[in-house]
């Protein structure tokens, strides 16, 4: 009997088993995970699988995924044996972990092509290919960097020419699953049933892989623009203004008819704004507008307001997706009145159980508002962005219409 090909996921939470993994499955590959979590690990071995709930609107189901199997992302060797085998490797590390996955891939593909060559006497090497499922845009060259690095010299130049390294475009919603669920089965994880996975069709190393969901578009920086100012900043500022307002998961923030018209107004600015710089079709992306926000009311899918908002530093740096929004507006001659409100209610999160929060919040109690808004965000005190941001910023203080619940 032969064997799966095995591709190679690089992290089992939320987007590894929530999403890729189906994916993989459902395309024929044996699924290894690499990753941190002991427990979770034991669990996938145990039962060379795990159960993927898909939460709809309509209706939940749950789906048995496998063949999987595991590997401690911190075992180098066992890593890299798995890279050198695989036909093909996903990241959904998070872009602060692309560093510590980069020594294992390394050594795995010396340990590959080291291999081919001995068999093949130098004949030709098949590519591999790293789908990198991180919300940064520049992930493809920062992770191919650190791969770089931990090359033998001889070897970098090989890098280019046999390691596709591709963007894609994760908009399938997964929530981190509650501490009784995990109890009831550790292998759990929940996500909604949306299937689509855009990947950057250029730069991919070869032919490009048949994968069911998956689609190769180009070019691909409409795409990364899209999921980033329309979806990733929809989620982010729903999570702070609904951490202002004391609800517990969005969809409960989104049903507030406050919090949904500053939603509404940002991501039309949104909108506008990627119309005029990739000259989208206004009415097709107004839809997607609506039908993301209609998954944002999936109340089966229990996403709560800590996920949406945590880690307030990198989701208000200066190119990310709040910030990085507004500049897109303003460089096409839109007002970003309501994306300021999001840039606003993100500074004020100081929820004490996310130390990038109680980070921010030491940054605007020791240095003040408008050094911490230059910062954290990059926008300067003297800027018409500063203005609309310090406004909001006032109006959401204790005692403010819209910091009331």
């Amino acid at each position: 009997m032969q064997e799966h090909p095995t591709a190679v996921i690089f992290g089992a939470g939320s987007v590894g088993r929530g999403f890729l993994g189906q994916l993989f499955s459902e395309s024929g590959y044996q699924v290894v995970f690499a990753d941190v979590d002991e427990a979770l690990i034991d669990a996938l071995n145990r039962r060379g699988g795990y159960t993927l709930r898909l939460a709809g609107v309509q209706k939940t189901e749950d789906l048995a995924i496998g063949p999987v199997r595991a590997v401690d992302a911190r075992n180098v060797e066992e890593v890299a044996a798995e890279v050198a085998r695989a036909s093909l490797m996903a990241t959904a590390v998070g872009a602060r972990a692309l560093a510590a996955i980069a020594a294992p891939i390394a050594a795995g593909l010396a340990q590959r092509w080291a291999e081919r060559n001995q068999h093949t006497q130098g004949g030709e090497e098949t590519p591999q290919n790293i789908i990198l499922a991180e919300n940064l845009h520049d992930a493809p060259d920062v992770l191919r960097g650190y791969i770089m690095e931990g090359l033998p010299q001889a070897l970098k130049p090989l890098l280019g020419e046999r390691v596709g390294f591709v963007a894609s475009v994760i908009a399938r919603m997964s929530p981190v699953p509650t501490p009784e669920q995990r109890a009831a089965d550790p292998t759990l994880i929940v996500a909604e049933p949306y299937k689509v996975l855009p990947v950057d069709r250029g730069a991919f190393a070869g032919p490009v892989p048949q994968v069911v969901g998956m689609h190769a578009v180009s070019p691909f920086a409409a795409y990364t623009d899209r999921k980033l100012y329309i979806h990733n900043a929809g989620h982010a500022m729903l999570g702070y203004l609904g951490y202002r307002r004391g609800y517990q998961y969005g969809y409960e923030a989104l049903a507030d008819a406050k919090v949904y018209a500053l939603l509404s107004q940002a991501l039309n600015e949104s909108g506008r704004a990627l119309t005029a710089e990739h000259h989208m079709d206004a009415v097709a992306l107004s839809e997607n507008v609506q039908y993301l926000l209609d998954r944002f009311a999936n109340r089966a899918l229990g996403d709560p307001i800590s996920r949406l908002a945590r880690d307030p530093m990198r989701k208000l740096a200066p190119g990310d997706r709040l910030v990085g929004a507004a500049r897109l507006a303003q460089k096409h001659a839109i007002v970003p009145q309501g994306l300021a409100w999001g840039i606003a209610a993100g500074l004020a999160f100081d929820d004490a159980d996310d130390p990038h929060a109680v980070e921010l919040q030491a940054i605007v109690k020791n240095e003040g508002f408008d050094k911490a808004l230059e910062k954290v965000c990059g926008i300067r005190p003297d800027e018409p962005l500063a203005g609309l941001v310090r406004e909001s910023y006032r109006a959401l203080q204790p005692g403010s219409p819209c910091a009331e619940t």
